[in-house]
Formats: C-alpha cells, sequence, structure tokens
C-alpha cells in the first residue's frame, strides 16, 4: 500500500457505490445563476496517470506554433523550467505532473487537490461566469458545467507565466482552456483537453489523458523547496 497523507474520506465514498450519485444542494452564492437541484455524477476519489508517465502531451496539427512562440521556446532553452523554481505547474500542464489528485465533489464546486506542491483548484458548478475582472494566475479562473456525466471545465485568467510542458512550448495570457472530465467507468477518469492560445498557437488544438482510480492510496505533503537544488544550491566551500 502506497503511504498517504490526508483527504481520505472523499476517496473513500468513491469505492462505495459504481454510479456514484450527488444531489446539488440549493443556496448558490449571490451573483451566481441559480440552478435546479438534480443529481449529478461524482468524480470522487485520487486518481494517478495511466499507462506510462509522460512529462508532455501528444501534439496534433493544431499545435503549430507562431512566431511568438518560436522565440519564447528559443529563449525558455535558456531558462530553468519554472516548476523546478518551485513556481506552479499552471494548466493544463498540471495533467502532466507525475503525481496523483484527489477530486472532491461538492455542493455547487468541484475541488481538485493535487499532490504536486499541494496545489488545490477550485471549479464553481453552481452556474455563475467568470468575473469580469478576474486576476490573473497560474491556475487561471475555473468555472464549470455538467454535459450529462461529464463535467465541462472552463479557464481564463491566466498571467502567461508557465509553459505548455517539458518541451518549453510557451503559454500566454490570452490562454483560454476547456477540458471535459468524466468517470468512464468506475476505475477510470477521462480528461480532454482543448487548449486555445491565439498568442502561441496556430488554432485550438485537444489533447486526451486518462487516469486509473488509486482507492489505497491518500494524498501527501509534497514540499517543492525541500531539498531543492535549484532553489538553494549546495555551498561548495564547507
Amino acid at each position: 500500500m502506497r503511504h498517504r497523507g490526508v483527504l481520505i474520506a472523499a476517496a473513500a465514498v468513491a469505492l462505495s457505490l459504481s454510479p456514484i450519485l450527488l444531489t446539488r444542494a440549493a443556496g448558490a452564492p449571490q451573483g451566481s445563476k441559480p440552478q435546479a437541484s438534480r443529481q449529478i455524477p461524482d468524480l470522487s476519489g485520487v486518481w494517478y496517470v495511466h499507462g506510462d508517465v509522460r512529462s508532455q502531451f501528444d501534439f496534433g496539427e493544431g499545435a503549430a506554433l507562431l512566431p511568438w512562440a518560436q522565440e519564447q521556446v528559443k529563449a525558455n532553452r535558456q531558462k530553468l523550467n519554472p516548476p523546478l523554481l518551485c513556481y506552479p505547474a499552471g494548466v493544463p500542464r498540471v495533467w502532466t505532473e507525475p503525481y496523483p489528485f484527489e477530486i472532491i465533489s461538492l455542493p455547487g464546486r468541484v475541488l481538485i487537490h493535487h499532490e504536486y506542491q499541494h496545489l488545490v483548484r477550485e471549479i464553481h458548478t453552481d452556474g455563475r461566469e467568470h468575473p469580469k475582472d478576474v486576476i490573473p494566475t497560474y491556475m487561471g479562473n475555473s468555472v464549470g458545467k455538467w454535459d450529462g456525466d461529464t463535467l465541462v471545465v472552463d479557464t481564463i485568467g491566466f498571467n502567461g507565466q508557465t509553459w505548455l510542458d517539458n518541451t518549453r512550448r510557451p503559454l500566454s495570457d490570452a490562454l483560454h482552456v476547456v477540458e471535459r472530465i468524466r468517470r468512464v467507468n468506475h476505475d477510470m477518469l477521462q480528461v480532454d483537453i482543448t487548449i486555445d492560445d491565439p498568442r502561441a498557437f496556430v488554432k485550438p488544438w485537444s489533447v486526451q489523458r486518462t487516469y486509473d482510480l488509486k482507492p489505497d492510496w491518500e494524498i501527501s505533503e509534497q514540499v517543492c523547496e525541500d531539498n531543492n537544488v535549484y532553489l538553494f544550491p549546495e555551498d561548495k566551500t564547507k
């Protein structure tokens, strides 16, 4: 059994029924659009990448780079990979990190708790829209809605400080990501990601990742600063 240390309850719930349904509670926050109560799929559980661990996406035709991005790739070759300096991986790169994550379903919200850097992503599913004055961040601002058994997540509001993956492809603050997250069966999660960055790529393009349920795993503490030779290089004068 792999040892992990927090948020056990949601993973346990995910194993008790198949399929599992949660009832959306009434009382959405002020300013959001009220939605009728209905039963929604429960994506809860601890998940880990299916098959070979790949730290980059599979690229299709749409992933061809525009001139700005081509120049940024050249510049990025002279830089350290941002996660090595403990910067958040951002979206969609966080899906490529070789660490488990836990999905926690709540009334009006879905939380994704990544073991990697203990990043927590909050996806509002109460009908609200993106703020008009969204503050740019690494992980962006996410709102979601249910399309049958699929959680459709729309994310904007990025700060342009992240890379797509280990290929050093840049992402700009114009990035728009749409993820379709669904439970293919009780033990497998499928995430279809559409990446639209009009500064970086010639057109929107999509990629798919799959993850296995890990019923015996728990999310543990992962601290990027621990033993980080890039932030705290060894003093060879001692």
